[in-house]
């Protein structure tokens, strides 16, 4: 077995019992001195030891300012409130020692661009190995040598020889890879995955998710994947949450939200969706636009867009509702479990 994988990953932090991620009644505002711009609003989430979700959404739905908020790294004026727990561990809490070793250690991200993530003058080895030294303690050469399992682990080709390239000299997708071994440096209880794919070409994005779905399952990673592309979503997530408007509107297992959405917003996401048996068919598209983060509606934010709305959905906040278990829909036409 590569040495990578020896050491227990997740060291008996997260109960069993426990979901390894809680984020309750989370809220994030940005307040300038013209604006108040209201990105999350009352957002819930669990995500278990060695399980995926994948938060899906348009442009502005607060998905990338979830992810943000979970690691602290929201700017000054930006104001946060809710509950955020990893590990068993309060991040609202933290200090900013505890915060340096929590960022990487406990939680990676891998970000959408590698070439604005990774340092363009040093080379990827030694940004990898600067990753282990800091966290872990360790010697540089133990760092370097940690560096080249990860190249071998994220499967560069060549991956001695990458370990002295630099940035710039990397493929899009080899880029990408290299991201991803800087992130499981430390081997992380929890990855973030910010639309890691969207910048890669077809084939290239297909590679890149084989692969970290298929390190999530060998570490036992908990995982949490940023994308408004649902075919990625239904490769890569064991569970989706929507979001619209800052706020989660359905949740659920990929495979029964995906057969069957509760909720109009995911349903006309499905329906706008180009696949295979769509020759010479009509794309469904969704009307308007989401509404401004300043003046957020008081009832549903959907309902303007949405063809099923009733009078009852222009005056009416809608609470989570739960018809079975394990799904949940914001939406006044779904029945209370």
């Amino acid at each position: 077995m590569n040495a990578i994988m020896d050491k227990p990953i997740l060291g008996g932090t997260a109960s069993a019992k426990q979901p390894l991620v809680i984020i309750r009644d989370l809220n994030v505002a940005f307040v300038t001195r013209d604006r108040t711009v209201h990105a999350v609003n009352g957002v819930d989430l669990d995500v278990g030891a060695g399980e995926v979700l994948c938060i899906l959404g348009e442009s502005g739905s607060g998905k990338s300012v979830t992810m943000r908020a979970l690691m602290r790294l929201l700017p000054r004026f930006a104001r946060v409130s809710g509950r955020i727990e990893v590990a068993g561990q309060d991040v609202m809490a933290m200090e900013e020692r505890g915060l340096q070793r929590f960022r990487g250690g406990d939680v990676a991200m891998i970000f959408q661009e590698p070439m604005l993530a990774l340092d363009p003058v040093f080379t990827v080895g030694r940004q990898i190995a600067e990753a282990v030294q800091r966290h872990e303690g360790a010697s540089r050469s133990a760092g370097m040598a940690r560096a080249l399992e990860l190249l071998e682990l994220v499967q560069i080709p060549s991956a001695k020889r990458r370990l002295d390239a630099y940035p710039h000299e990397l493929s899009g997708g080899l880029r990408q890879r290299a991201m991803i071994a800087v992130a499981l440096a430390c081997k992380p209880k929890l990855l973030l995955a910010d639309e890691p794919t969207t910048a890669l070409d077809a084939t290239v994005q297909i590679q890149v998710l084989l692969l970290l779905r298929q390190l999530q399952e060998q570490m036992g990673m908990g995982v949490i994947f940023v994308t408004h592309d649902l075919g990625v979503a239904g490769e890569i997530a064991d569970k989706v949450a929507v979001m619209y408007a800052g706020r989660v509107v359905e949740e659920g297992p990929v495979g029964a939200l995906m057969a069957g959405p509760l909720h109009p917003y995911p349903r006309g996401l499905l329906g706008a969706t180009v696949h295979g048996n769509m020759r010479g068919q009509k794309l469904t598209t969704i009307p308007g636009a989401p509404p401004s983060l300043e003046t957020l509606p008081t009832a549903c934010a959907f309902a303007p867009r949405c063809a099923e709305a009733e009078p009852a959905c222009q005056t009416t906040l809608p609470e989570a509702r739960r018809p079975v278990p394990g799904r949940m829909a914001r939406c006044l036409k779904v029945a209370a479990g």
